[in-house]
């Protein structure tokens, strides 16, 4: 897992190496932020994630200001790194994987971690660090015109998405569907990832990728080839969502912006 993590993040890394100081302050889909606040919240998110695992303590006040304020919070931090000159905020990006990184490997087996949604072990913390990082590689690739190659690394993300399918209603005050779902997705090597009980009602299928930019909200569902069968499947793939936190508004319609 560290090693998948690993290579999502060089691979993220790899689209900012080269930029030129004017390239970090590329307009992202996410509004408001540059490619300068996409590494910048990465940058704080894994600094946040470090605590967690090698300072318990220092995470809860961390916590507990995100929890009193949970979008300027994280805001600020994001604003304040992506003020720095790039070569710094590269520079403290990589310092901070690198360090989290070698914090996961060494902490001893069974622990979980304290986080903003339930506690993770160091497996789930590296998966969640995964996730984040292709989401807000995303951004970044959109920004810049790039089309990422898939890779099997989107399994981890997929997975997520699955486990907090309960999350996504939970956060937006609905009750959860009491029945399992079966989700059915076609990796990008055409190999066939499959959660949930074979008989199920509700069903959601599609490409893996579709599924990841869906959970991740970096595409809206009009635009993806994810499919549901099921009222309330359906429902589900309006409010995915593979992130801790308040519920995101999403991407609109490729045909509405």
């Amino acid at each position: 897992m560290l090693g998948d993590l690993r290579a999502e993040s060089d691979d993220a890394d790899a689209l900012v190496a080269s930029l030129e100081p004017g390239g970090w302050a590329l307009a992202t889909p996410s509004p408001g932020w540059s490619i300068a606040h996409q590494i910048a919240h990465l940058t704080w998110s894994d600094r946040a994630a470090l605590l967690a695992v090698t300072d318990p303590g220092a995470f809860a006040e961390v916590a507990g200001k995100a929890l009193t304020a949970p979008g300027s919070f994280v805001d600020e931090g994001t604003a304040a790194g992506a003020s720095l000159p790039p070569a710094e905020l590269l520079a403290r990006w990589r310092d901070g994987r690198a360090r989290l990184g070698s914090a996961l490997r060494e902490s001893p087996p069974g622990v979980r971690f304290p986080w903003f949604g339930p506690p993770m072990s160091a497996a789930s913390m590296a998966t969640a660090r995964l996730m984040e990082t292709w989401a807000h590689g995303q951004d970044i690739a959109d920004a810049l015109g790039v089309r990422r190659t898939p890779t099997a690394r989107l399994r981890h993300i997929a997975w997520i998405g699955v486990r907090a399918r309960d999350y996504a209603y939970l956060v937006r005050e609905e009750r959860p569907p009491a029945e399992p779902f079966r989700v059915e997705l076609t990796g990008p090597g055409g190999e066939f990832w499959t959660y949930g009980p074979e008989g199920a009602a509700q069903r959601v299928t599609g490409p893996a990728l579709d599924f990841c930019l869906l959970v991740t909200q970096r595409a809206h569902r009009a635009d993806l080839a994810v499919r549901a069968e099921g009222a309330d499947a359906d429902r589900w793939l309006d409010i995915a969502q593979a992130f801790a936190g308040p519920a995101g508004p999403g991407r609109a319609p490729k045909g509405a912006r």
